[in-house]
């Protein structure tokens, strides 16, 4: 391999001959062998290269940037956002807690590419732009980076998360739609209840799915908030007058979404509560989804020797060796995606607690863990209205074989006889393994005819 030489204030280091990234970047790569290889997301260095272009917007209206340098910089940027050198970005996310060496590894490679842009090449010792004093002007890693954490994971949100999100909610109101006459058996503590719809069972999920839509908007509004213009400790130290709302406006514009400056800058880099707060929201979705999943499945279950109540699609054979069998593989996926989520959040919340003074120094795995969870929520989502809710079927035969066979009908009977004549009816007819119908007439407590009126679990499904 060839290599070239860069230098920082450490001395000289050699550097792949073809690559951009600079003399940080590199020690980085070799200080940090952590994991795989450019695990940072991809979502973090679009925002940060976002971030940069706006930098450089505002610092040459401000006049302490030439235009011909911002010109230079939202070339190179507009060619990272539109992933043209997504090879140039190597670190990993166990690094600096700060996120400095991605907010150098962006800076060195944007100085680098800039200078090809004007004609340069990577091997000249003097070159147009400085990773610090041009790319990094007015900004410091301890605003950078959450900014990007802010602009990364907002637009993951409503991108991808929130629509997919809705998505499978609206799929699961379909359903509801479709299932709304069909009365079956309810089931609590996993035992035989009154009987419902299966529409009304699946109106649940569709509720539980807007509350977790309406939780995840509601927490957008902090993560709207940006320490940009903050720079080292929230003070603003080496920005120009006018650089935040300027910079920030420019983001905002850039992106097509309503992003503003923090209201405290002390609060937006030495806390992230408002990551804190959101991957909660995703959390409880999770959680959410989880249940679905597991209903679904069970409801799904045997299909002879097990619950069998809804069909479920057949996506591929479900094992290696017994023939014909199917299994619920998107609840099962689904499931672990929640298991992941979950797992995510306890990291995210250790992440949220180590703010000492002036600086949270977990901002990389705060930032991984969320486009994480993000993604492979709203991906799931999609996955799971698709290829499962979409294709449900209700199992007509066994929804009224296992109605009929349940003896919480009985529960019908307790306004009319009362709740120990009713119970009495239903342990006899437990006992005799005989029907309601039959236990009941023969305890004398009701006729045929009264059964067959105050005993229709149609009527029993409410309003």
């Amino acid at each position: 391999m060839k290599y070239r030489i860069e230098k920082d204030t450490l001395g000289k280091v050699k550097v792949p001959a073809e690559k951009y990234w600079g003399a940080q970047t590199e020690r980085s790569r070799n200080n940090f062998k952590i994991g795989k290889e450019s695990s940072m997301p991809l979502e973090i260095i679009y925002a940060y290269a976002i971030v940069k272009k706006a930098a450089a917007y505002a610092n040459a209206e401000l006049k302490v940037l030439s235009k011909k340098k911002k010109s230079l910089i939202t070339k190179a940027c507009d060619e990272i956002i539109k992933g043209l050198h997504d090879k140039q970005f190597p670190l990993v996310v166990w690094q600096t807690g700060s996120g400095t060496q991605t907010n150098m590894n962006v800076n060195e490679v944007i100085a680098n590419r800039a200078h090809v842009i004007n004609g340069g090449s990577l091997d000249d010792s003097i070159k147009i732009l400085h990773p610090n004093d041009d790319v990094n002007k007015s900004q410091s890693s301890n605003d950078t980076f959450p900014t990007s954490m802010h602009i990364a994971s907002y637009m993951m949100l409503v991108d991808h998360t929130i629509p997919a999100i809705i998505k499978l909610k609206d799929e699961l109101k379909i359903k509801s739609n479709e299932f709304n006459k069909i009365v079956k058996i309810g089931r609590t503590h996993l035992m035989d209840a009154t009987p419902l719809t299966l529409g009304q069972e699946f109106s649940g999920y569709v509720s539980q799915l807007e509350h977790g839509v309406k939780s995840l908007k509601g927490s957008l509004k902090h993560l709207s908030e940006l320490a940009l213009g903050g720079t080292a400790v929230g003070t603003g130290i080496n920005t120009p007058k006018g650089y935040t709302k300027l910079v920030i406006k420019t983001i905002a514009s850039i992106t097509k979404e309503p992003f503003i400056p923090a209201k405290n800058k002390f609060e937006a880099i030495a806390s992230h509560d408002a990551i804190v707060e959101s991957h909660g929201a995703l959390k409880q979705i999770a959680i959410s989804l989880n249940k679905i999943s597991n209903d679904i499945r069970l409801l799904a279950s045997g299909p002879r020797a097990g619950i069998g109540e809804i069909i479920l699609p057949t996506n591929e054979p479900g094992s290696s060796i017994m023939p014909g069998k199917v299994n619920p593989t998107q609840c099962e996926a689904l499931t672990m995606v929640c298991a992941q989520i979950i797992g995510n959040d306890m990291a995210i919340a250790a992440g949220g607690m180590q703010g000492h003074f002036e600086l949270n120094v977990f901002k990389p795995l705060l930032a991984a863990n969320f486009i994480e969870s993000a993604r492979i929520l709203g991906d799931s989502c999609l996955s799971f209205a698709k290829n499962c809710i979409k294709g449900i079927k209700a199992n007509h035969k066994m929804l009224e074989k296992n109605l009929n066979n349940s003896l919480m009908l009985i529960t019908a009977l307790n306004s009319k006889i009362g709740y120990e004549k009713a119970a009495e009816i239903a342990k006899s007819a437990y006992k005799n393994d005989t029907t309601l119908k039959e236990e009941a007439v023969k305890s004398g407590y009701l006729t045929a005819e009264e059964y067959a009126m105050w005993v229709d679990p149609k009527k029993m499904c409410g309003n």
